[in-house]
Order: structure tokens, then sequence, then C-alpha cells
């Protein structure tokens, strides 16, 4: 749209969002690097931007059952600094961005989710259906049932974010990820805390590895944010091998821990949420263009793992992409075609650049354990800081998260600490946190594809690992009449697409519920 007004050209753009109003589905940290903002509105901070607060210190926390140490900052390779960044709330900055677009003339309409792909008769994309309102649980019309909308675009970008169900079919449709790495995940599990004063460092940034994580990648992070807010996640990468581990439970020890629990004491929790983050880096990244589209942001995968940045990047691949298709459409382009310039963009862009240094660094750590791995990273990190990053020519590859499961019989359960209530808590009391809500009488929006699966296989072999993975009590086995079964509370989902990831048997499809539906974050 900016584009469209500076050389007087018509144009109409629409975004839909499946959230109940724009940011309410986003959950980030977030430590978040202006690099692209600055090219896209260089006047932010004129404008007022929910920039948060300046991150001022970082620390890098070594963890063990009962103490820690901070890593020295000169062992941490240049390319980790925060020197810049801001840590904020990444919904407040879309429903910023969303004001911004509307007043360019951009169409924005929440509550409305993509529920379809359409195409054209030669197999390009014609645009998305939005799902039908009112249709209850057996799929038969209510007395309010309105029907879903079909949008028709000369192109369409497909920004769902991480495991996005209609990105999941164009990948397959078009065979984008022939070529590329499979995708991995891991999921954030992320809270909002009012400390006390005395205990808050506003600016300042905490990234831990190790303790409570046992031969599993993953690690916390804690960012003292405005107003006395603390933001605490931790983050398990979904490639963990026993079936017995919960990330949820795994969250409510990290704050146990005795560096951690002080910071917690005493005050209010105020938010939770938990979302998949992308993973597979520069070697899951698929074909981004499509007869009449493109992949932007994390449907994409254009998340930095060692930076624990994504959204920067996310930014930057909508402009190219905007760029490209603009320039396409000012040549009379119809839009049937594949927009090749968003590719060579792409590949020559700081995105390109800054993913392909780290390719290595996440791989690693499943590659060669996490003291290894860690060791191998970090010296990767440094050549290329040095300028000698021409030496690495080789590329690990990723495999597909859920093959990494193994069965109970040989995996050690784990037993986990009850919660006291005040600084550790039970799923359904966090999912409370979460604002999530579904129109209660709809289809399941979560599908089972093969009902014989979740008992006769997930349970019997993997000790059902489905009521542990999830992070806000969706699955249940139930004892019913002597029977066993798996019981799905859709009403708690919170969008993660954690179960969609993770199931072994890729037996659990995850597709988009009535619009509006699903959590409504604040201040995340």
């Amino acid at each position: 749209m900016q584009l469209a007004k500076k050389n007087n050209f018509e144009l109409d753009v629409c975004i839909l969002e499946k959230g109940s109003e724009v940011g309410g589905h986003i959950l980030s940290g977030a430590v978040f690097d202006p690099v692209a903002i600055e090219e896209l509105i260089p006047d932010w901070k004129e404008k007022g931007a929910p920039f948060g607060t300046a991150v001022l210190k970082n620390e890098h926390l070594i963890l063990t059952e009962n103490s820690g140490f901070a890593l020295p900052h000169f062992l941490i390779p240049p390319m980790l600094s925060n020197k810049d960044c801001y840590s904020l709330s990444l919904g407040n900055l879309c429903r910023w961005l969303a004001n911004e677009a509307e007043d360019l003339g951009v169409q924005v309409f929440p509550a409305f989710s993509g529920a379809e792909v359409l195409y054209n008769e030669d197999g390009s994309v014609k645009g998305v259906a939005t799902g039908d309102f009112g249709v209850d649980r057996r799929g038969e019309r209510k007395s309010n049932f309105e029907s879903g909308l079909e949008l028709h675009a000369k192109y369409t970008f497909f920004a769902e974010g991480a495991r996005g169900s209609l990105t999941k079919e164009i990948l397959d449709q078009f065979s984008l990820k022939d070529e590329a790495c499979p995708q991995t995940y891991a999921i954030g599990i992320k809270e909002l805390w009012e400390i006390d004063s005395v205990g808050h460092q506003e600016g300042k940034v905490i990234h831990t590895q190790g303790w409570p994580l046992k031969n599993t990648v993953g690690g916390g992070f804690i960012y003292h944010q405005q107003n006395s807010q603390l933001a605490i996640g931790f983050v398990v990468a979904l490639d963990y091998q026993n079936p017995y581990l919960s990330p949820y439970e795994e969250m409510q020890r990290f704050k146990m821990h005795p560096k951690i629990k002080p910071l917690l004491k005493g005050g209010n929790r105020i938010a939770y949420g938990a979302r998949a983050i992308n993973e597979g880096g520069f070697q899951s990244i698929p074909k981004l263009v499509f007869p009449g589209g493109a992949l932007i942001g994390c449907s994409a995968g254009f998340v930095n793992v060692p930076r624990i940045k994504g959204s920067h990047s996310a930014m930057k691949s909508g402009m190219l992409a905007a760029e490209s298709a603009f320039t396409s459409l000012v040549r009379g382009s119809i839009g049937k075609d594949e927009l090749s310039s968003y590719s060579s963009a792409f590949s020559n862009s700081w995105i390109y650049k800054e993913l392909k240094q780290v390719r290595n660094v996440r791989p690693s750590l499943s590659k060669f354990g996490i003291f290894l791995g860690t060791l191998y990273a970090g010296a990767e990190m440094w050549l290329h800081d040095l300028g000698l990053g021409f030496l690495i020519r080789w590329t690990f590859r990723n495999k597909e998260d859920h093959l990494s499961m193994v069965k109970a019989k040989v995996s050690a359960p784990i037993e986990y600490p009850k919660p006291d209530g005040k600084i550790s808590f039970d799923r359904l009391t966090s999912t409370s946190f979460s604002g999530v809500n579904h129109v209660e009488d709809q289809p399941v929006h979560l599908i089972i594809k093969d009902q014989n699966i979740p008992v006769n296989v997930n349970l019997e072999e993997y000790a059902g690992p489905e009521q542990r993975f999830c992070p806000a009590g969706v699955y249940e086995f139930l004892n019913k009449n002597e029977n066993i079964e798996l019981q799905i509370n859709a009403q708690n989902c919170i969008h993660c697409k954690t179960c969609d990831i993770k199931d072994f048997h890729q037996n659990i499809n995850w597709r988009t519920p009535e619009g509006g539906g699903g959590p409504n974050y604040p201040n995340m």
C-alpha cells in the first residue's frame, strides 16, 4: 500500500486474522530486532510504536539442579548480542501495525479464519475461503448460520505462523518442500507476571540452559519489561525422545529453581500461553513461491534459533513479497504466475545471510548431544563472527520431530512435583489465564484420522504422550464403561499446534475452528 500510494496505483489489500482481534493470537518472548521496521516505517519512534523497553543487560545462565552460574560474556558470540533490541509485547506491536495498515487503506478482518484454499482451473491459487459460522458439532446449520466468504486475489500470501493448516496443504499441493529438509519445531510456553519493583531490573534479558532438561534441547528466558512486568518462559524442542516428558511441567519446574523462584515470589501471574516455534532454519526453508502466491514469515520458517528471533525476518519477508507482487501488478500480471523475483530478493537479503550463518547451530545439538553440540555451535558462530565462515562448507540435515519418540518400555517415567499454587500451577488453571474461548457447539477442530491409534498404539506403546505434550489439557484418556477412550477437550485448545507436530503417527490434524475462537492474549 505504501508503494501504491507512492506510485498512484489503485490497489486493494485484505488481511484475514483468525483471532478475535489483531494480536489476540500473537505469542512471543519477545526481544525484537528493529532492523526491518526501520526500513518499513523509519519514523516509528515518532509515531509512538509500542516498543517496550530497550535491552540494557544480557545474562546467560547455565543451571544445575540446585545452583547455576552466568556464562562469561566474552565467550558469547557477538551475533547473539541484543544490542539495539527491545523487549516488548509482540501482540501490542501487531495491534499498532494494524492501525498503520488501516490508515493506508488495508482492510483488516479479525475473527475470520482462512479455512480453505481456492484454486483456479489451471491449478493456480485463486484465494481463500473463510470458515462458516453457526455450524453445530454434528455439522448441521444452527439458527445463526452464516456461510463463509470467498476472497479472490491476484496474489495470496500465507502468513499463518508455524505449522499453518493451509500452509501444510500448499506445501504438498505444489511440492514446495521436496528439496528442503523437514521443518522442525519447539514448543514455547510463556507466562507474564507482575513482580515486586525491588527485584525488577527493566531492560534485563536472561536466557538459560541446562536444568531441568536432560538430553533434550531447550532452555528458559526471563525478560524484565516495563511496569514491573516479567515475561518468563521455557522452550522445549519437539524432537525429545521420552514420551513421559511434559513441556508444560518442565516449565513449572524451571520456575521453582533457586535462581528463578525469588524473582516471582510475591508476584502475580497475569497471562499464560504457548506456541510452536520453527527450528529447522536455513536448510528447512521450502520453495517460497507458487502460481498465485507466496509463503512469508513463519509459514516459511524464517526463525534464527540461536538468536531466538524471527519477527524481524518475518516482517522483512513480507516486505520482499509485497515489492515483488507490486512490480508484477504494475506490469499487468493477472496473478497466476510465480513471483520468482521474491525468491531472488530473499536470496540476496540479510535474512538469507543471517540464517545461512547459523544453519548448523540447532542441528548440532541433536547430532552431537547438548554439551558437545553447544561447544560446536559456539565455535562455528565465532568463526562466522571472525570472518572465517567460508571454512564451514557443510550443512547438517534435519529429521522430522515425531520420529524421535521412543516407546515407553525403554523410557524412564518422570515424576513431576505437585504445583504449589503460588509459583507453579496445574494445567487447567494456567489455561484459564490464556483467555481461551470457543463457541461450544461447533465441530471439533482437532481431527483424529484413525480412531484406533490413540488407545491401541499411543497409549499402549507410548504411554499416551498426547496427554503430556499438550500444554492446555486438550487430550485425556478416560475409563468409560470399562473401556479406555481418548477425550478431546477442544474448548481448551490454545492453537499451539504441538499435537499436529509431535504425534508419532501424524494422526492428529489441526484445522481452524470458527473464526474468533482460541486464546485472547493481553500484552503477550
